[in-house]
């Protein structure tokens, strides 16, 4: 009688498995960064209400959406922006589990955003002294 080898031995199995948790282990993940910029640089950004640096400057993030960009310099005006912030195409359901957890290398996904900021509009001295005419005037007779 010939006595055959089981085709799935447990020193087969232990291999398999190690090399698994060995490509496993390996494997790279998804990173992603926006970049902002702003005209002139050196704006104060706020990302979701959330001081992150001057411009240009980086942060990392974990999920796409829209995220709300805020933009603040001395003589320009406060730039809000709600901007959209779009998943490539191996972030989409169902993909995104394989290019998160099994990809051979890692990936970064990064995003940049460039603002146009305005300079403040300063009233002129005439427009003032109407104004402050007018509050006088208000106070005096009590109104609003």
């Amino acid at each position: 009688m010939v006595r055959r080898r089981p085709l799935l031995t447990a020193s087969f199995c232990r291999h398999v498995w190690l090399g698994l948790f060995i490509a496993c282990a390996a494997t790279g993940c998804v990173s992603r960064r926006m970049t902002i910029h702003s005209n002139p640089p050196g704006a104060l950004v706020l990302l979701d209400g959330k001081e992150i640096g001057y411009t240009p400057c980086s942060a990392d993030f974990l999920y796409y959406g829209t995220r709300e960009v805020t933009l603040i310099k001395d003589g320009y005006e406060t730039l809000t922006v709600m901007q959209p912030v779009k998943a490539p195409w191996y972030q989409t359901p169902g993909i995104d589990f394989f290019s998160d957890n099994l990809a051979l290398h890692n990936i970064t996904d990064r995003h940049d955003f460039q603002y146009a900021m305005q300079p403040r509009a300063l009233p002129s001295n005439r427009d003032v002294l109407d104004r402050a005419q007018q509050l006088r005037s208000n106070a005096l007779i009590g109104g609003p």
